[in-house]
């Protein structure tokens, strides 16, 4: 826009007004996209709206999910239809005890031209794709578990001396099965880390379930319209990472995070005896991140104390270790997070800044 000739005084203070509506049209906007989202896979999809929000803001924050419930609560069937409101590429790999890495992420092959010249050339696994579907992860061998990992953290596939970089975006929805663990392989803790939700699939409540018995009997199909290409979703992605995470949200989801630790000389008296180790910085980072989302499909500017609390356990589930007197009294992560919920206060917010009135 061309700058008049002789602008005000205050042109600066108006240029960052214009800048702060800006952003709150665009924060309006990726609400409102949000709600046409969740009501195009509310059209296959009946109740699960937490699950639905928690893979929303991993993909806004390029993270990766770790899928868990039993057979026939249509996990796949949600992950497919996210993959069909996303304008981009999706690709399903159902894990197998006889999966090799390369089955994954691609392999080299000699080709042999019409002169007779022969060379090498690398052809792309599945893995090269923006949304991909980790069926049963826990059913392939630790190596094949262990090249995807990889990839999924590092974005990119080594083959030989060459380097691929993984398209944008990328994440990863895997899934596994809670209960059956005869001829399955477990992801290590380590590995665990990577994702970063772990979120659990329950089961539908009775009207929720009349309702699917309702629509998945009739023999109709509905149709999902595309809402997002891949170039929108990148640029969500930068805007996500500029909402404002103040230093009170900071010290926090510090406090939150260290008090999960049994070492820690500020942690509670129930982590001291139940857990055997707690979570790491990483967790720190993904409940800022995935706060940030959570605040942008909100359609606000910075992160509150409550963002951090609705998804602090699907970021904390999987990296807390409870021991055997956990176990042995009932007590899970969800009961030990929500507890920790419950007790760490928010920090005491200074003097000075309740007086000038600094967040």
């Amino acid at each position: 826009m061309t700058q008049p000739p002789n602008p005000p005084a205050n042109s600066a203070s108006s240029h960052q007004s214009a800048k702060v509506r800006n952003l709150g049209e665009v924060l309006q906007e990726l609400g409102r996209q949000c709600r046409i989202m969740q009501d195009e896979l509310h059209k296959v999809i009946v109740g699960q709206s937490e699950v639905i929000q928690q893979i929303f803001a991993a993909i806004f924050t390029r993270g990766h999910c770790l899928l868990e419930g039993v057979p026939g609560l249509a996990k796949t069937l949600m992950v497919g239809t996210i993959a069909q409101i996303l304008d981009v590429e999706f690709k399903r790999i159902q894990f197998t005890p006889d999966l090799m890495p390369s089955d994954i992420t691609g392999t080299t092959i000699l080709d042999e031209d019409v002169s007779g010249k022969r060379s090498f050339r690398f052809v792309k696994g599945p893995l090269f794709t923006n949304i991909l579907l980790a069926d049963e992860i826990n059913r392939t061998p630790p190596k094949t578990q262990s090249a995807l990992l990889q990839a999924m953290q590092e974005r990119e596939v080594t083959a030989g001396q060459t380097t691929y970089p993984l398209p944008e975006p990328f994440f990863t929805i895997a899934t596994q099965n809670p209960i059956e663990q005869e001829g399955t392989y477990p992801l290590p803790e380590a590995q665990l880390d990577r994702f970063m939700f772990n979120i659990k699939v329950d089961y539908p409540t009775l009207n929720e379930e009349e309702r699917i018995l309702t629509m998945t009997t009739r023999g109709e199909k509905a149709e999902i319209h595309k809402i997002m290409s891949g170039k929108v979703i990148a640029n969500l992605q930068k805007l996500v990472q500029s909402i404002a995470v103040s230093q009170y949200i900071v010290q926090y989801t510090a406090k939150l995070v260290r008090a999960t630790r049994p070492n820690d000389e500020r942690s509670p008296k129930i982590v001291k005896e139940l857990v055997d180790w707690g979570a790491g910085p990483r967790a720190g980072q993904f409940l800022i991140n995935g706060a940030k989302a959570i605040a942008a499909m909100d359609g606000r500017f910075s992160v509150a104390i409550d963002d951090i609390k609705a998804i602090a356990i699907p970021v904390l589930r999987h990296r807390i270790s409870t021991n055997f007197q956990a176990q042995a009294e009932g007590i899970s992560n969800e009961n030990l997070i929500q507890s920790l919920l419950e007790t760490v206060s928010p920090p005491k917010i200074e003097k000075e800044l309740r007086t000038t009135g600094t967040p």
